[in-house]
This record gives C-alpha cells, sequence and structure tokens, in this order.
C-alpha cells in the first residue's frame, strides 16, 4: 500500500462529506426536517464516522436555495403573474364578442380541461426539480432540453413588449393629476384671426386624439420610424428601473412587492364597480354583458379564443410558474395551489368584466343622449322643410331638446320613417341605440387608453379614478413582469452559477436597450407585431412539449409516484388521462387552428392615418413579415438546436443533470456518463438507497434524521425527506483532485 494512502483516504471521505453539504445546502431554509442532519460514512471495516451537517454552513460553499416567507406570499406571487391586463382588456372583449354569458361555459369547460392540468404539472415539477425551466427539462429528458431555453427566449420577447405597455400607463397615470383630464376636450389652436379646434381631433374624438397624437405621436405606417418619442423613453426607462429594482434581490425582494402589487388591483376593482354601479346606465351595460346568446357557442372560434385565452391567462409556458414553485417545500400542496390561483384568475376575470361594462354602459349612455341631442336638432332645423309638424307626436316638446328621451327619438324616427320611406335617407337622421354603441366591441389598448379614460372625464372627481386606474393597470402589468422576468433569471442563475443582482441589472439594461424599437413613433405597431407572433404558436408548442416530455417521455406513471412521495397523497386519477390523452390532443388541434388563422389571414396591423382620423388595417411590409416569421423561428430554435447537439453526441446526454456532477468547494466537477443510465433519466427518478449508485467504492452514504430517537431510519435521496439529488459516481476521479 502506498505510503499516503491514510492521507489520500482522509482526503476521499472529507470530499463525500462536503460534497453532500453542498447538495444539503441547495434545501429549503424552511423545512425544518433539513435544518440539522447527521452525515454516516460506513465504511467495509464497519467503521462509523458521524459528523452533523448544519445547512449552510459551510464557508466557501453553494448558497443554500431562497425560499418564500410564507405560503401567503408565494399564492400572491402566482396570483400576480397569472392575473394580468388581458384580464382587464382581453377577457371583456372575448366576453362581450362571443355571446356574452354563454361564453363562460366554454371557457370554465377549458380552463378544467386544459388550464388547471397543465398549471398543476408546471407547478409540480418545478417544486419537485426545484431549478428553474432550463434545469427542469435538462433533467427531464436532456434531448428535449431546449424547452426550457424556448422558454427564456418567448419571455425575453414577451418582457420586451409588455414594459412598454407598463410605461404607457405610467404617461397617464403622471398626466392623471390636473383638473380637468388633458384628454378632456380637444385642444384649441390660435392665430392672429381666430381660434380653431384641430382637424385631427375634431374628425375622431378628444381621447382618441390624445392617445394618438399626444402619447404616442404615431406615424401612418410601420416603415416611418419617425425618431423617439422622449415621453415614453423616460417612462419605459422608468418602467425597467421599477423591474430591476424589485427583482434584484430575488424573492426576498419580489415577494415583498407582491402584497401590494397583487392585492392593490382588487381594490381598485371593487371600488370602480360600486361607483359604477350608481352611475345612469351602468345595469344597461351589465345587461348587455351577460345576456347569453347561445347559438354563438356552437361556433368552433368560440372555443379556439376561450382556449387560447385559458392557456395565456395562466401564464403557461413562460416559466415564471416553475421558477416561482422551484422555492416551494418539497411537500407543498401544489395541486391545492393550481385549484386555487385558477379559479381566483377566473373570478378576477369576471369582477374585472363587471367593471368594464358597468363603465361601458354609463358611456353609452351619454354617448346615446348626446346622439339624440344632435338628431333632434336636425328634425327641428327639418321642421316645415321635409317633415310636417303633424308627424311628432304631441307630448314630445321639441322647444327643450335636451328634454326629449332616447324613447321619444326613436317613437319619432319610426313614424317618419313610416310615412316618408323614400325620402328618409335624404334626411340624414342616424339611429341612437344604447345597443348599438354597446356593440362596438373594444379591446386591448383600445379599452384602456380610449374607452375608458373617455368614460372617466364624465365621473365626479374624474383625475382620482383616473390616478386610480392606471395605478392599477401598472401594478397588473408589474405583477405579471415579475413572473415572466424570474422565467428568465432563474434557469439561468441555476444553469450558470452567477449572481442574480448582475443577471438582474444586464437583463433590464438589455431589455431596455432592445425596448427603445417600441417607444419610437412607430412602436405601437412593433408592439403589435410582437403581442401577435412572439408568444402564440412559440408557447403553444412549448406547453405541447412540457406535457408530452411528462406524459410520454419520463412516464406518467413514474410521475405519479413522485408526485405522491412529493404530496403525501395520489393525485385524482382525472390527471393520469388528461396529461396523457385528452389535454396533448386539445393542445394539438388550438396549434392547428392557430396555424391555420395565421396563415390563411395575412400579417396586418391596424394603422392610424392622422390626415384621414381613422384607424386602416394594413398589411405588414415584406421585411415586416420576415420580422414575424423570425420571430417564431429564433424562440422554438433551440428545440431542435438542443435535441440534435444530444442525439448526435456533440453534447453528452447526461450533461447538466445533476446526478452527474458533484459539488466540491462551491464549484462543479463534471464526470463522464455511466452507461447504465438512461438518456432520459432525470433528478425525479424515486431510488432507494440500494438502488442508488454508491458515491465511493465500497460506502454507503445515507441520512440520519437528527432527534428521530433510537431507529435510525435511512432516507432515500429522493425520497419526500430527501435532498432530491442523486450523488454523483466518482470511481475515475484523479487522485490530485480528490
Amino acid at each position: 500500500m502506498p505510503k499516503n494512502s491514510k492521507a489520500v483516504k482522509r482526503e476521499l471521505d472529507d470530499d463525500v462529506t462536503e460534497s453532500v453539504r453542498d447538495l444539503l445546502s441547495n434545501e429549503d431554509a424552511c423545512d425544518d426536517s433539513f435544518k440539522k442532519s447527521s452525515l454516516i460514512v460506513d465504511s467495509p471495516e464497519g467503521e462509523g464516522k458521524e459528523c452533523d451537517v448544519e445547512e449552510g454552513a459551510s464557508d466557501g460553499e453553494e448558497e443554500e436555495r431562497p425560499a418564500w416567507n410564507s405560503k401567503l406570499q408565494y399564492i400572491l406571487a402566482q396570483v400576480g403573474f397569472s392575473v394580468g391586463l388581458g384580464n382587464v382588456w382581453r377577457f371583456p372583449y372575448l366576453c362581450q364578442k362571443n355571446g356574452g354569458g354563454a361564453y363562460l361555459v366554454p371557457y370554465l369547460i377549458l380552463l378544467i380541461l386544459i388550464g388547471i392540468p397543465l398549471f398543476f404539472l408546471e407547478l409540480a415539477v418545478g417544486q419537485r426539480i426545484r431549478r428553474g425551466s432550463i434545469g427542469v427539462w435538462n433533467y427531464i429528458s436532456p434531448r428535449l432540453g431546449g424547452i426550457g431555453f424556448a422558454s427564456c427566449v418567448v419571455c425575453f420577447f414577451v418582457a420586451l413588449y409588455y414594459n412598454v405597455i407598463i410605461s404607457w400607463s405610467l404617461f397617464y397615470f403622471s398626466q392623471s393629476f390636473q383638473q380637468p383630464l388633458p384628454w378632456h376636450e380637444c385642444p384649441l389652436v390660435k392665430n392672429k384671426t381666430s381660434t380653431y379646434v384641430v382637424l385631427e381631433c375634431e374628425k375622431s374624438s378628444a381621447t382618441t386624439y390624445y392617445w394618438y397624437r399626444q402619447a404616442l405621436d404615431i406615424t401612418n405606417n410601420i416603415s416611418e420610424g419617425g425618431g423617439l418619442n422622449w415621453k415614453m423613453t423616460l417612462c419605459l426607462l422608468a418602467a425597467w428601473s421599477m423591474v430591476c429594482l424589485a427583482m434584484i434581490k430575488g424573492i426576498q425582494s419580489s415577494g415583498k412587492v407582491m402584497y401590494f402589487s397583487s392585492l392593490f388591483p382588487y381594490l381598485v376593482l371593487i371600488c370602480f364597480l360600486a361607483r359604477a354601479l350608481l352611475l345612469k346606465g351602468s345595469i344597461d351595460g351589465i345587461r348587455h354583458m351577460f345576456t347569453p346568446k347561445l347559438e354563438i357557442m356552437l361556433e368552433a372560434k368560440v372555443w379556439r379564443e376561450a382556449a387560447t385565452q385559458v392557456f395565456f391567462a395562466l401564464g403557461l409556458g413562460f416559466g415564471g410558474v416553475i421558477a416561482f414553485s422551484s422555492y416551494n417545500k418539497r411537500d407543498n400542496n401544489c395541486h391545492f395551489d393550481a385549484v386555487l390561483v385558477s379559479f381566483i384568475n377566473f373570478f378576477t376575470s369576471v369582477l374585472a368584466t363587471l367593471v368594464v361594462f358597468a363603465v361601458l354602459g354609463f358611456k353609452a349612455n351619454i354617448m346615446n343622449s348626446k346622439c339624440v341631442a344632435l338628431n333632434t336638432n336636425k328634425i327641428v332645423a327639418l321642421l316645415g322643410n321635409g317633415i310636417e309638424p303633424s308627424l311628432i307626436p304631441h307630448h314630445i316638446n321639441l322647444t327643450q331638446v335636451s328634454q326629449v328621451t332616447a324613447e321619444d327619438y326613436d317613437q319619432m324616427i319610426q313614424i317618419i320613417k313610416g310615412v316618408k320611406e323614400d325620402e328618409y335617407p335624404k334626411l340624414g337622421l342616424e339611429p341612437c341605440s344604447i345597443e348599438d354603441e354597446l356593440n362596438q366591441a373594444v379591446q386591448g389598448t383600445g379599452l384602456a387608453f380610449i374607452a375608458f379614460t373617455e368614460a372617466m372625464t364624465h365621473f365626479p372627481a374624474s383625475p382620482f379614478w383616473s390616478v386610480m386606474f392606471f395605478l392599477m393597470l401598472i401594478n397588473l402589468g408589474l405583477g405579471s413582469m415579475f413572473g415572466t422576468i424570474e422565467g428568465i433569471l432563474t434557469p439561468l442563475v441555476d444553469m450558470f452559477k452567477v449572481r442574480k443582482e448582475f443577471l438582474t441589472v444586464g437583463c433590464c439594461v438589455l431589455a431596455f436597450s432592445i425596448g427603445l424599437l417600441f417607444v419610437q413613433r412607430s412602436g405601437n405597431y412593433f408592439v403589435t407585431m410582437f403581442d401577435d407572433y412572439a408568444a402564440t404558436l412559440p408557447l403553444l408548442i412549448v406547453v405541447i412539449l412540457e406535457n408530452v416530455a411528462i406524459a410520454w417521455f419520463y412516464g406518467i406513471d413514474k410521475f405519479f409516484e413522485d408526485l405522491k412521495e412529493m404530496l403525501g397523497f395520489t393525485p385524482y386519477r382525472f390527471y393520469y388521462y388528461m396529461w396523457k390523452y385528452i389535454t396533448p390532443i386539445l393542445l394539438l388541434v388550438l396549434l392547428c387552428s392557430s396555424f391555420i388563422q395565421l396563415t390563411m389571414t395575412p400579417p396586418s396591423y391596424s394603422a392610424w392615418i392622422q390626415e384621414e382620423a381613422i384607424e386602416k388595417i394594413l398589411n405588414f411590409p415584406p421585411w415586416g413579415i420576415a420580422v414575424c416569421i423570425s420571430l417564431v423561428v429564433m424562440a422554438m430554435m433551440p428545440v431542435p438546436v438542443v435535441f440534435c447537439l444530444r442525439y448526435f453526441n456533440i453534447i453528452d446526454d447526461n450533461t447538466g443533470g445533476l446526478s452527474t456532477v458533484s459539488y466540491k468547494k462551491g464549484r462543479i466537477i463534471k464526470e463522464s456518463p455511466r452507461p447504465e443510465d438512461d438518456d432520459d433519466a432525470s433528478l425525479i427518478h424515486g431510488k432507494t438507497p440500494s438502488e442508488a449508485p454508491s458515491p465511493m467504492p465500497g460506502k454507503s452514504i445515507y441520512r440520519k434524521q437528527s432527534g428521530s430517537g433510537g431507529t435510525e431510519v435511512d432516507t432515500a435521496p429522493n425520497g419526500r425527506y430527501g435532498i432530491g439529488y442523486l450523488m454523483a459516481d466518482m470511481p475515475d476521479m484523479p487522485e490530485s483532485d480528490l
């Protein structure tokens, strides 16, 4: 035996101990079962060496993984991420467009068949493996590791334009501290001889003019750049600064912000609902909203749009759900979390819909009153000159136009139309109907920055309500941004072991620099482009691959065993059939229908034509179509690239798996792959101590829970109380490295 064999043996023992201590340092600091453990190394001679391991106690080792301070903080983070601007301006529009109250039926059905199962799946894999999206899918199946990279790319694309919407809200918020509001009426232009209203504003409306000309100063088409809009550039800088400061310390900082950003929107929505219900015409809006049009439910388009809304409402595929759940304890009941957050999201959408249509009902009554007054004046002018006075009912007093009601005007119109059927079109009288006003479906920025702002100009104390509304939009946007940025940062930190502070600042600076594209005068058109093409198809493909990776590559039966071990109970068999058959089929149908829609409809955008003061649908130029296609290709490129690199062994299948690395003094030592490992092996294979490979020849390592009493219980490395990692084989480790 070599002279220094005892020294080598001692160093081997120390390395094994420290390797386990490094791995233990990643465990949840809130889990008491991991707070203090005894590590026992048994040698062939029967000698046992026991040492107490305190989590995070060793110098120079990996820091322990952060954890949520409380369950409430975690739930608020998931709610803040899933409840976003789409709940306020997308869901009400779809509800109105697709049958009113009847739309809730397909939405609820698809929420149960697609939303909750996929949300539960992402929560479970994140909580079990405790890594970001890159690490999770790398470990589930290395050849599908590109799923995580694709999620990060999509998150980055979405973050680029989503924060621009927050910057728009910041601009309106800053302009709301004025009485009257700056978009209350059209601006006047004075010259030496006269004063007149700006023609563009006169042709449209005060709120429309303020949005397109004062806020965006928009160009006529996407090909006209127009230079930077300095006001929006400053607002974008402020938005990215807020995100950076909130995220710089990870969940320790963003988790505390969630208490305000997640709860404040509900306070505002409830206040808005209470105020709106006291306004004239609000009930008309709510009645219109929930009057079911059952025949529309039979259209395939309604189901497709409901499925898309469910998909995006929960933030599936972004990686934010996985990132947030990775900071949980492994025995957390993530099934309860999935159901709770999904229904909170649904009821938030319904609450926002009530608010939106109560306000729009009030606005419709005001617009209808203006229409009645305008056309009644036309009738007065036509009396004796095209309309006989005898046609006017005796109870209607035309000398006081302001007292003529909508019912009175409708009665006059019916009589005049019946008597002068041939001449009626020449009279220029327009029908005035609240239903027609409410049927003018408005979504997205048009709802928030045009329709809602116009309604608020008629509110008593309108500046207060404007401040509250745009502060709510800022908070809704920030809550979703935190989850989106976490979906980028957590996987990269886990993979490259960089300091989160530096990565956060670098990511925000890069995103702001690229985001200058969206704050030039034509920037709104690029926001539309990214919203339509950077997320829809790529996210659908990502979620389909996630579902297939678990159900068919990893194995649905093994996944159910892992869930039982983690949760302490077996999930309902309902999820087994959903994950394996029904949800993938529904997602494929949704993907095909979305692809057909995109290919059948040429890429287009809504442009504001300044001279005509109207919106016009224009097709993207050839370079714009190339950008649209490039966004989809760039987002999905990581999936085939990683698959090919793994398949042709350019990168080893096991590279990146924790089962093939050993942590030593805070650095990673790569190991050669073991031939007996399956290509798709992951960290969540539940192996017992006897099945797991021994970290050292002739030795076995297991954990003894401190304070366990007389009987020592071996805990599986991937058991419910285990460390969640398989120790690396080190038979070929050079002596100098050990």
